[in-house]
């Protein structure tokens, strides 16, 4: 598929229904999209980050269906693209679906969009995509921007393996469970978070996964992009004067490597060890920097293990 320039005179004669587009005041005109889905993905914030591809796509589909009009009318407006935008988004996805299905029967092509990012990560894109190709329909990629990716590549972490969680529980309790659960996985963790919950779950990543080297990307590709590294302890001692504001990526480290040979029984020891000279704290702290373990669950048996040899101290068999 190829843009082609039109001249000025063509550009003057051109019926209402020319498909066009313009990029840097050059008038372009898109060749009309296969008939199908196509998967494009958009800018996350710096419109300038749209491929020519995703343009001549937009421009060439019958319709373009997309969460927020509002939002997709911002990209189309600067590109000069007068498609059709019709609402697909979470709440009315049941009742749209359908009747894209019509659509694509009848030989149209649409475009799917998220708000940002590519479709499909974080939005209700793949029942659509699922019921597309088994109705035998074409689906389409095409690739571009992505937070996920973005916040990987700038947060000097390892990206060889990574797990893309999404949004936490918004409940504290849940959060945390689904916390001790991820600190388990030996993988780089990228999660997204809203600016008003951000703080809250940085206290709690540092009380389960505290030792691990983290980046809080806020912002990525806008204005105000800031990117913040260091260990989560010291990033979450830092939330006070953390600007709230914004679309947030948390990418956290794995755990150590040798995470995973540290046996029950070796913590154990270390935390007996531990005990006998120090507070319950500072033994959890020393057996979760040697561990890679959670805080949560080691800061559980401690406690088991504090109870024991004070038992075997007051009946006289504990050692000095």
């Amino acid at each position: 598929m190829r843009a082609t320039p039109l001249s000025s005179s063509s550009a003057d004669t051109a019926a209402p229904s020319t498909r066009t587009f313009t990029v840097s005041g050059h008038l372009l005109m898109a060749p009309k999209a296969v008939p199908g889905l196509h998967l494009v993905a958009t800018p996350i914030g710096n419109l300038g980050d749209i491929t020519l591809r995703a343009l001549e796509t937009l421009a060439g589909v019958d319709i373009i269906a997309c969460e927020d009009t509002r939002i997709t009318r911002r990209l189309t407006e600067r590109y000069g693209i007068t498609g059709t935008l019709k609402q697909y988004h979470e709440h009315n996805a049941e009742q749209a679906r359908p009747k894209i299905l019509e659509k694509l029967s009848e030989g149209a092509s649409i475009a799917l969009v998220s708000d940002a990012g590519t479709p499909l990560i974080s939005d209700p894109g793949f029942k659509l995509v699922r019921e597309v190709s088994a109705a035998g329909f074409n689906v389409i990629s095409l690739p571009g921007p992505s937070s996920v990716l973005a916040a990987l590549a700038v947060s000097a972490l390892p990206t060889d393996r990574f797990f893309f969680e999404g949004f936490l529980p918004s409940r504290q309790m849940a959060r945390r469970s689904r916390l001790t659960e991820l600190a388990a996985i030996d993988a780089t963790l990228v999660m997204f978070e809203s600016g008003n919950r951000v703080q809250d779950t940085l206290a709690d990543l540092a009380d389960i996964m505290g030792n691990r080297d983290a980046a809080i990307c806020r912002e990525l590709t806008k204005m105000h992009e800031e990117i913040n590294r260091g260990s989560i302890a010291d990033l979450a001692k830092e939330a006070d004067g953390l600007e709230t504001r914004g679309e947030f990526v948390l990418v956290i480290g794995p755990p150590a490597a040798d995470a995973q040979a540290m046996t029950e029984d070796d913590l154990d020891a270390v935390l007996r060890s531990s005990l006998r000279r120090d507070s319950v704290k500072d033994a959890v702290a020393h057996a979760v920097e040697l561990s890679g373990r959670p805080r949560r669950a080691v800061y559980a048996r401690a406690l088991e293990l504090a109870k024991e040899i004070q038992s075997q101290r007051d009946s006289g068999d504990g050692e000095d």
